[in-house]
């Protein structure tokens, strides 16, 4: 009896769209429709906006996997610190000496400044801000001269509005592509990489 439920439940499994089977028939109906499209041979602009496409859906994806990866590092590297100074709490409690109240709210008070100067040495949550702030102000500035007319946005009329709109993101295009290496930056260990302009100190 258990046999024929084991091979009952897994052809009826078979039958349920799984989404390693899902994501499967998604990648080759992709596979078959730009096929279609190779052998259509369209024009230069149609090939450009199948590119778009294309590429839209590859940013997605990585995107996608550069958070899952993220999640998992910053879980694990929250996990080695609290961890760590888990451990050294625990060990100035193991003296064999008398509790009291005193050594205990003392070694409390450890464990936290511990722990928070980890996490802020790790995550670097000033810096995140500063730069953060530092884009925000950049681009607004950049709204502003091209809703008034001035800076950079100062020599085109109303006539010629398309081409102060195409400066204009441009510069916000650059604007927030440093704030992408910024943040890469920050993202990797003090080490390896520093960012491209420092806060100033406190």
């Amino acid at each position: 009896m258990s046999l024929l439920a084991l091979v009952s439940v897994h052809f009826a499994g078979r039958s349920l769209p799984t989404l390693q089977r899902l994501e499967s028939q998604l990648v080759s109906a992709q596979e078959s429709l730009w096929k279609q499209k190779a052998e259509r041979r369209p024009g230069l602009e149609d090939r450009r906006h199948l590119y778009r496409e294309e590429v839209t859906t590859a940013i997605e994806q990585y995107q996608a996997d550069s958070r899952k990866y993220r999640r998992i590092h910053n879980s694990l590297q929250s996990l080695i610190m609290i961890g760590s100074a888990s451990t050294t709490t625990i060990a100035a409690l193991d003296t064999g000496k008398e509790l009291t109240w005193q050594s205990i709210t003392l070694t409390a008070i450890s464990f936290a400044i511990t722990v928070a100067a980890m996490f802020t040495g790790y995550y670097k949550f000033r810096e995140r801000s500063y730069f953060l702030q530092q884009t925000a102000d950049a681009i607004e500035e950049e709204t502003n001269a091209v809703t008034l007319g001035i800076g950079p946005y100062s020599e085109f009329g109303p006539a010629r509005e398309d081409e102060a709109l195409k400066l204009f993101t441009q510069r916000v295009e650059e604007h927030r592509n440093e704030q992408r290496r910024r943040q890469q930056q920050l993202d990797q260990p003090a080490d390896q990489a520093a960012p491209s302009s420092q806060p100033p100190t406190a």
